[in-house]
């Protein structure tokens, strides 16, 4: 975070923020955006710091995948086009892209024109959990920041921020290897780690011998299958606003 404080005064046209899930790649482009898009340097509380916080600044393009991947028509139509235009507002214009390893290869081709001869006043923000996928192409046009897995006592430290018991806490932030948000959800959850519990009666059940094997395996295949249905109506719930009364994509 202190390279992205210095770097935010005289950016780099591109960089690649590269670090496995939960490791606070989002948190971090989402600071750095705004420290590009506010007058003051990322002050935290003016407008454009809000909006930017928020991936709402006029002057920010999201780019994320559609399906499995990120097409070359939305690197066209989101990227390529609106990065040689003037910006929506004065200043620079910062571009994002989520889980960028899944450009196709015809959207790689594409962004990589725009790293080619980039716009003076665009910074663009690659985000990656496998940067490695990444064309080299790309990559060597990047300055690559890395980052690893949030400390267990960082994450232990957020949740009880958050209002987590500390017990379960250090538990939750122990358990999600130090993935903040798989600690958050195991938390807050009030089945986030009802599956130790199941897996602490297995192992007690399996220590009783071939019957109690038996029963063990049947625990843990009972509570997979209902953790099965629990992923499918957490997914519902996230579906839900982008389909019509019929089910349907809008």
């Amino acid at each position: 975070m202190t390279f992205l404080r210095g770097a935010a005064e005289r950016p780099h046209h591109a960089y690649v923020f590269a670090g496995p899930e939960g490791s606070g790649k989002s948190l971090a482009a989402r600071a750095f955006a705004a420290s590009l898009l506010c007058a003051n340097g990322g002050c935290g509380e003016c407008r454009d710091c809000r909006l930017a916080l928020r991936d709402q600044h006029p002057n920010e393009f999201v780019v994320e995948p559609e399906g499995r991947d990120i097409h070359v028509d939305t690197v066209r139509d989101e990227v390529w086009h609106p990065a040689y235009l003037t910006a929506p507002e004065p200043g620079r214009k910062v571009f994002l892209l989520r889980e960028a390893d899944r450009l196709s290869p015809s959207a790689a081709d594409t962004l990589l024109k725009v790293l080619e001869e980039p716009p003076a006043d665009a910074v663009f923000l690659l985000l990656s959990a496998r940067a490695h996928e990444l064309p080299e192409t790309i990559w060597s046009r990047c300055h690559i920041v890395t980052f690893t897995a949030l400390s267990e006592p960082f994450v232990v430290e957020q949740l009880e921020a958050e209002g987590v018991a500390a017990t379960r806490a250090r538990l939750a932030a122990r358990l999600a290897g130090g993935n903040l948000g798989r600690a958050r959800r195991m938390a807050v959850d009030d089945d986030g780690l009802a599956f130790r519990d199941v897996a602490a009666h297995a192992l007690e059940l399996g220590s009783k011998g071939p019957a109690g094997a038996l029963q063990a395996a049947d625990a843990v295949i009972a509570a997979a299958a209902e953790h099965k249905k629990g992923l499918a109506r957490e997914l519902d719930a996230e579906l839900a606003p982008f389909l019509d009364e019929k089910g349907r994509p809008e």
